[in-house]
């Protein structure tokens, strides 16, 4: 992103590969590429840089007043990172893990109702592979409520989970979901 600045002031923001005017000047979507230093300096477009926003799985980000940096000719963007509640955060976690090993079950659900209906057997590798996910879930939550600050949870590695008999490529967990 760009802004323009105009007396120390920031007066417009422009995104990068579109059309923007500046003192009633319409500027074409690939002028900001095309222009040269001393064009963009003339008309004060100077670059946007952002600031650490942290995961907003974990801290409330809130997104302070941008500021015209004379200094280094940019306008800087920075954030409030406040975390959020470690119980909370944690409830969260564990219930979206273990919403995913119920979802990755579910599919394979009907092998044990019909085992159990017609005294059949669920085949060794499907039973293998549904405790495997029951486990995995299980020590990732164990893993979870073990974290006694926000900057723990948030070393925790991804939980890998284990394929599935008809799934030959491992699964990523995502945890998407704010507290």
């Amino acid at each position: 992103m760009f802004a323009i600045i105009k007396d120390y002031l920031i007066v417009n923001f422009i995104q990068p590969i579109t059309v923007f005017i500046v003192d009633w000047v319409e500027y074409p979507s690939d002028w900001i590429a095309n222009a040269s230093q001393q064009d963009k300096d003339a008309i004060g477009l100077v670059d946007v840089v952002y600031g650490n926003k942290k995961d907003e799985r974990f801290y409330w980000v809130t997104q302070d007043e941008p500021v015209y940096n004379a200094s280094s000719n940019v306008v800087e963007i920075n954030y409030t990172n406040t975390p959020k509640d470690l119980a909370t955060v944690k409830t969260t976690m564990v219930a979206q893990t273990n919403q995913s090993a119920y979802t990755m079950l579910l599919p394979s659900d009907w092998m044990v109702v019909k085992a159990m209906e017609t005294g059949g057997t669920v085949p060794a590798n499907w039973t293998t592979w549904r405790q495997t996910i029951r486990t995995e879930a299980a020590d990732y939550c164990i893993a979870i409520n073990a974290c006694s600050s926000i900057e723990q949870l948030e070393q925790l590695p991804a939980l890998q989970w284990a394929r599935s008999p008809n799934d030959p490529a491992p699964v990523v967990a995502e945890q998407t979901s704010e507290a």
